[in-house]
């Protein structure tokens, strides 16, 4: 029986923290940032967490489920 693979791009996309929850980096924060407000900016630096709805399948590209 083969090896079950995890997803590439998840495992670079995805972190899982100490407590279980995953995270995830935030969007439009690569370029035409001129425009944006400093407050955005930093709002962009901190990490989302995955919603609920979306948990179950994260975990599975990620093979934790």
């Amino acid at each position: 029986m083969p090896k079950v693979k995890t997803n590439s791009s998840a495992k670079k996309r995805f972190k899982v923290t100490g407590t279980g929850k995953i995270t995830h980096q935030k969007s439009f924060r690569r370029h035409l940032l001129t425009k944006k407000s400093k407050k955005r900016k930093r709002a962009m630096n901190i990490p989302g967490e995955v919603h609920q709805s979306n948990m179950n399948f994260v975990k599975r590209l990620l093979r934790l489920k």
